[in-house]
């Protein structure tokens, strides 16, 4: 079978799935958890029917237009003919792309809201307050996108950095967009303790987790060790006087989540529990893609913590992102969130055109 009849087969087979989850959900008697489901496929699949059908029609346009190309009657017509046809065969490749990546099987965590760690990394105090700058970058970038950002812990240096700190971004696509950001970021530029005026390079890690339901983990409560103790830093009244912060270690991982920032023991326990369902959930999401990618050598998506990603050059007013070697000098609408797009969707971009080649 050719690489085109299989795609025609496969188009073929998409097309037949709509139509019967159409008639499906047009039958009396479905229990409302059924309709729920088969509504989400037939949603699923409807823009690649739709792309399908406006290929195909292009096809059979080609076709009809080929013939009268070739026709010997009329010249004017036949001319006509040829030029249609000519912009209707360029048009052909960007329809036949489009219903490929729609076919792409898609990262079940994309719609997910998202749970944002960045923490200091290399550089002490100024790895620290780039820490704490990162961590405002997403919390602009997700106010212009009109997402919900919630902090949920933060541990504060002396002088306004961050060593972490924790967020819930909650709205559309959000892990889809902000899944490629985990990583160590650098910075170089000159810190304002610095007299000599001698440029530092510094580091902090992003990390980005899809934000898991209790369906998708169960945690065995034998599996927790949960310690309490009196919080500290910054805070209300009633910090240091109670034991509010929860200490949360999940014994088999050894992944272990601490929160303080309540001043309810509950409320942090339920806010740790969050953190450390999603770690788990990523945990086993990256197992998964490790296995499915074992052989792609792209790096983008890969996740990994230890791979700087980008590097932040304040004298030169540069950031580059080294996984598709992207240099924009505009440092100042990258740190305000307004070019963060620019890396976001290269990378979307990227990590489909390395997924087409993985297929084709």
């Amino acid at each position: 079978m050719t690489a085109q009849s299989s795609l025609d087969a496969k188009l073929d087979r998409v097309v037949r799935r709509h139509a019967e989850l159409r008639d499906a959900l047009g039958a009396p008697g479905l229990a409302g958890t059924e309709v729920a489901k088969l509504s989400r496929e037939y949603s699923d699949l409807t823009p690649i029917v739709e792309s399908v059908a406006a290929l195909r029609k292009a096809q059979g346009e080609v076709a009809d237009l080929s013939a009268l190309a070739e026709d010997g009657g009329d010249p004017e017509m036949r001319m006509l003919a040829q030029s249609e046809l000519q912009a209707l065969k360029e048009r052909l490749p960007l329809l036949e792309q489009e219903v490929k990546l729609l076919l792409l099987p898609k990262d079940e965590a994309d719609s997910r809201n998202a749970i944002l760690e960045t923490r200091a990394g290399t550089g002490g105090e100024e790895a620290a307050l780039f820490a704490a700058e990162l961590f405002r970058m997403y919390q602009r970038y997700a106010a212009q996108r009109g997402w919900r950002f919630e902090v949920m812990e933060v541990s504060e240096t002396g002088i306004g950095g961050f060593k972490e700190a924790i967020a819930t971004i909650s709205g559309r696509d959000v892990f889809q967009r902000l899944k490629f950001e985990s990583g160590v970021h650098r910075v170089q530029r000159v810190p304002e303790t610095e007299g000599s005026g001698r440029i530092h390079t510094s580091a902090a890690t992003v990390a980005v987790l899809p934000e898991a339901e209790d369906v998708d983990i169960h945690i065995e409560d034998k599996d927790l060790r949960i310690d309490v103790f009196r919080s500290s830093g910054p805070g209300g009244q009633s910090v240091n006087t109670t034991d509010s912060a929860v200490r949360i270690t999940h014994l088999p991982t050894g992944i272990v989540v601490s929160q303080q920032d309540e001043k309810s023991q509950h409320k942090n326990k339920a806010k740790a529990m969050k953190v450390l369902r999603a770690r788990l959930y990523e945990r086993e999401r990256q197992m998964r893609e490790a296995e499915r990618a074992a052989s792609r050598k792209s790096q983008v998506g890969t996740g990994d913590r230890s791979e700087r990603i980008r590097t932040y050059n304040f004298p030169q007013g540069r950031v580059t992102d080294h996984r598709i070697n992207l240099t924009l000098y505009k440092i100042d609408k990258v740190m305000s969130g307004e070019a963060l797009d620019e890396f976001i969707d290269a990378l979307l971009s990227e990590d489909q055109a390395a997924r087409l080649a993985e297929v084709e």
